[in-house]
């Protein structure tokens, strides 16, 4: 009898999944979206590979970058293998992060690993499948800061930053709890 009952309820909380899981998800596919049509809109309404760099303010730039390596240009995979390559490893990242995802019980985790997800489906799944590089056009260099970037490498960024303070804000769990 308890068999029977188990199922339906897990079914009916979602299989298993906990409710900010689902909440990681959905920010993912947030991530996903804006990292999209910030892309599109760079791509295709700017043609900004078409054009010299934007300035839009006197610390910011539009500048297209096709990034064929894994962060900041490093790791690059030239080659169609190496691309395949880190397709595969981010889909075997996104799918580890998903499973982790499925149980997590605290906000920014959540928060965290659906940035993390969103970036890297962005990034390393749909870029490198439909343009073998990434899309890079931020550009902050008058800042000091030497690297073009975009929305999905930003959510990567902020969600790692979010893991590690997770990590360090853990609520104690009370002995015998």
């Amino acid at each position: 009898m308890v068999e029977d009952i188990q199922p339906a309820a897990a079914s009916r909380q979602g299989l298993g999944i906990t409710p900010l899981g689902w909440g990681a998800y959905a920010l993912a596919a947030v991530v996903v979206a804006l990292d999209q049509l910030s892309k599109y809109w760079v791509l295709e309404v700017l043609r900004l590979p078409d054009r010299p760099p934007l300035q839009v303010l006197p610390i910011f730039q539009l500048t297209m970058v096709w990034n064929q390596g894994v962060s900041f240009n490093l790791l690059r995979a030239e080659s169609g293998l190496g691309r395949w390559a880190l397709v595969i490893f981010a889909l075997i990242v996104v799918g580890a992060l998903a499973v982790w995802a499925r149980g997590v019980r605290r906000p920014l985790m959540a928060v965290a690993l659906g940035l993390v997800m969103g970036g890297a489906i962005g990034n390393n799944l749909i870029d490198r499948v439909r343009f073998g590089a990434v899309a890079d056009f931020l550009d902050f260099h008058a800042l000091f800061f030497p690297w073009v970037f975009n929305l999905a490498d930003s959510a990567i960024s902020v969600g790692v930053v979010l893991l590690l303070a997770d990590s360090f804000v853990r609520p104690k769990i009370a002995p015998g709890a």
